[in-house]
């Protein structure tokens, strides 16, 4: 077949470039951005996403920066300890789960896909305006002029034209209620420093904390990710890179002092400061059509709860790039990526609004009254926390025993 058209430079689109490489499929991606370069805060990588990463050769990379994350920790705003859960190889996966600055993996990614494919195959400086097909190929419109090829694909994101052309009447985005702010602040380790903790609840503010760098300055303190959660009426439009004021969310975590951590202090000492809006869109039934489709947050924005946000566009590149290897009959293939992943993401979308792993710190918080708790068993059985998370992995695809089975 000829070449994929692959618009957008992120995660996903790099992750794609990188998997039809691996499936001898010729690709090129097509940046809007000028410049490349370090952008964002943290996320997670789940076992899912790094088993495909470990696949296309990316371990050592990613190993050498990350925080190789071995447990989950839930607390109320009390700081009193809810549920403690191991994770990643602590858990008995093959493979890790990763705590990561998005800068560091986007350059980890863009390295992979300049050194394999070549530079010519990464472009930047590349505003899609528009798309169209035909019977013999697919063609993408830039500003600069126009690029046909077999395929294209919209990588291009929450905000993305190719969905937008696609879908010209689809849903607006659905507010959840709630606004999110996220920093990072070099600080000492917090609770052994390779945990994610997840405190509150959003009726008075949640707090999710991981390490995502190791050793960043002479005190070999760690640079820790922080997101906030607070009921909010108003809402910005979504935009991953804008600035927020700490002002807005402080005094919502005036008081939480806890013996483990203090967190305005680690609020007020963070080096940067972003706000998103806790929306996502309803899930399409179709994608795209024809030569064209889409991958990542382009296909399915989702309330970005349970870190699957990165893991699903890598899932949605490796079955894209499995379908399209070795096949003459693209049309075929890009339908059969879609009937796999659709319903797969759009399961996700809907867990992320209602149940995602943050839902015991509801529940804790629901049968409490809000109030400290003297014996946890008094509160609510342990187990049914337990049925909340193993349910969640179930639906995102990382539950420890499908993993296991699929090698």
């Amino acid at each position: 077949m000829s070449e994929v058209v692959i618009i957008g430079g992120g995660i996903g689109g790099l992750t794609l470039a990188l998997e039809l490489h691996a499936a001898g499929v010729d690709c090129t991606v097509h940046e809007a951005v000028d410049e490349l370069s370090a952008v964002g805060v943290g996320i997670n990588l789940l076992p899912h996403a790094t088993r495909e990463l470990t696949r296309l050769g990316l371990a050592d990379e990613l190993s050498a920066v990350a925080i190789e994350t071995e447990s989950s920790l839930y607390f109320n705003r009390f700081g009193q300890r809810i549920y403690t859960e191991p994770t990643g190889r602590t858990a008995g996966y093959p493979w890790p789960q990763f705590s990561i600055h998005r800068g560091d993996l986007h350059d980890i990614l863009v390295r992979a896909v300049r050194d394999r494919l070549g530079p010519d195959r990464l472009l930047t400086g590349r505003r899609c305006v528009a798309v169209s097909q035909d019977a013999t190929g697919a063609t993408a419109e830039f500003e600069q002029g126009s690029v046909r090829g077999a395929v294209v694909v919209g990588c291009d994101g929450v905000n993305s034209v190719v969905r937008r052309q696609l879908h010209p009447d689809q849903s607006t985005p659905v507010y959840s209620g709630y606004n999110m702010w996220r920093g990072v602040t070099p600080w000492p380790a917090i609770l052994g420093g390779a945990s994610m903790i997840r405190a509150g609840w959003l009726a008075t503010g949640k707090l999710v904390v991981y390490p995502i760098r190791d050793r960043v300055d002479a005190e070999g303190r760690q640079l820790v990710n922080w997101v906030v959660e607070i009921e909010t009426p108003q809402h910005a439009d979504r935009d991953w890179n804008r600035t927020g004021r700490l002002e807005d969310f402080l005094p919502a975590f005036a008081d939480w002092h806890f013996d483990w951590l203090d967190v305005p202090a680690l609020l007020s000492s963070s080096t940067t400061i972003l706000e998103y809006p806790m929306v996502d869109q309803e899930p399409l039934s179709w994608w795209g059509t024809g030569r064209v489709t889409l991958l990542g947050d382009a296909a399915h924005p989702m309330v970005p709860r349970g870190s699957n946000g990165a893991g699903q566009s890598i899932l949605d590149a490796r079955k894209l790039a499995a379908e399209l290897a070795g096949t003459s009959d693209v049309v075929a293939a890009l339908a059969a990526y879609e009937a796999d992943r659709i319903p797969a993401t759009a399961a996700v979308v809907r867990a992320n609004r209602t149940t995602p792993p943050d839902a015991i710190l509801r529940e804790v918080y629901e049968r409490t009254g809000d109030r400290p708790f003297d014996r946890l068993e008094n509160v609510v059985d342990p187990q049914e926390l337990e049925a909340i998370l193993t349910s969640y992995k179930e639906i995102a695809g990382y539950s420890l025993t499908e993993l296991s089975a699929q090698g």
